[in-house]
């Protein structure tokens, strides 16, 4: 069947990749798709390692039952997270083949009930242990809010191959190859980053505690529920993660901002321009109203600054970008150069909003916070431009 792909000659790719869904979580946009990733291990014992979304069942299933007419009956079957895009096939498989053993933790059983209504058959393993399948032996690592209670990662011993769950996903569906070394890793670089922000940044106390437990053993292959399945260099994708779940950051500035009537707008301009000024190219200007939520995290995320400009809206911040600086409260992101610059009418407000972002996750406040009543005179804009000036030196001085 020329969808199942070998990774090796007795582990097998069944996952599929969905072209249609345009939201993922119905809150994601997913311009080029997303693949949902399950393995087949084949050994003594023959292993499922996660299953796929309901959408995709039917080419799963398929796959499935090639594989089984090939080299026998499944044994088990593995998962590694119980949210629906990975379990989604699971009452389904249990239907055709009643006697594969499910193998979780404790909660990963909680879900299954409450999920699927499953309670039988199912091998309960905790924490480090392992299984013998024959020449391969698996070993668990439970990896609790990465970034579900349940989540953890199954560590193939004898080949070295780490089957990680949500951990080092990313969006975008595999085109054509899996592998990283066949697909163009700068575009996937963005959508594993925009991934992991959106999803899993909240998490990133647990994701340093993962890659701490991973450690100590050697890892050659790392195959995840999305994204590539990384060979070359599987290092490259923890070091990925360790870095933004350290909040670390590249050189750079994100200029977001809203503007109703193009006062703002000018201010906007004036900061980009002082930041030109110091021969910074990397600015990335999003206007709120119309960019969504999803790239303007992803980001903040990858850049060490960011500089809002927000008119006042009821006398508070104007809604998008309050909905912005919300979700960054949310997410946590932390240790950030931060620009506040903005126009109000017969009232100020909203500022409050951005300062306290500051207070609450370390992001260092440059002065001063610039307000244009109405429309920026010409003081304001040479203002925001020292602004936009300020924020680069000060990237400079924190290398």
């Amino acid at each position: 069947m020329d969808s199942i792909i070998s990774i090796t000659e007795d582990l097998f790719w069944i996952g599929n990749n969905d072209r249609t869904t345009d939201l993922f979580e119905s809150l994601w946009p997913l311009p080029r798709g997303v693949s949902y990733n399950a393995y087949l291990l084949v050994d003594e014992k023959r292993v499922l390692i996660d299953t796929v979304k309901s959408n995709s069942i039917d080419t799963y299933i398929e796959k499935v039952d090639y594989l089984v007419q090939k080299y026998g009956k499944v044994d088990y079957l593995i998962i590694n997270h119980m949210e629906p895009d990975h379990s989604g096939a699971i009452s389904v498989l249990r239907t055709i083949w009643p006697e594969i053993k499910i193998i979780g933790n404790k909660k990963t059983a909680e879900f299954l009930k409450e999920f699927y209504g499953i309670t039988e058959n199912i091998l309960f393993i905790e924490d480090g242990e392992e299984l013998s399948i024959g020449k391969h032996r698996l070993k668990f690592f439970f990896t609790p809010m990465v970034h579900w209670p349940e989540t953890m990662m199954t560590y193939e011993v004898t080949r070295q191959m780490l089957f990680s769950g949500d951990a080092f996903g990313g969006f975008g569906a595999l085109n054509g190859g899996i592998f990283d070394d066949e697909v163009d890793l700068a575009y996937y670089e963005d959508e594993i980053l925009r991934y992991f922000s959106n999803i899993v940044g909240k998490y990133s106390p647990m994701v340093q505690k993962a890659i701490q437990k991973l450690a100590p053993f050697q890892i050659r292959l790392i195959a995840s529920t999305h994204g590539p399945v990384w060979r070359s260099d599987p290092r490259e994708i923890i070091n990925l993660y360790d870095k933004w779940s350290r909040h670390e950051a590249e050189e750079g500035v994100v200029l977001a901002y809203g503007s109703m009537y193009g006062n703002t707008a000018k201010m906007m301009e004036a900061v980009a321009r002082g930041l030109n000024s110091e021969k910074l190219s990397t600015i990335r200007i999003h206007n709120v109203s119309g960019v969504h939520l999803s790239y303007l995290i992803r980001d903040a995320w990858k850049y060490k600054a960011v500089i809002f400009a927000s008119p006042t809206y009821d006398t508070s911040l104007f809604p998008p970008m309050d909905h912005f600086v919300r979700m960054l409260e949310r997410k946590s992101l932390k240790n950030r150069i931060m620009g506040i610059v903005g126009t109000y009418g017969w009232s100020g407000g909203g500022i409050k909003v951005l300062e306290e972002l500051a207070e609450k996750h370390n992001w260092r406040l440059l002065d001063p916070t610039i307000l244009a009543k109405c429309s920026p005179k010409e003081e304001d804009l040479r203002e925001c431009f020292e602004l936009g000036r300020k924020c680069v030196c000060r990237m400079k001085e924190e290398k």
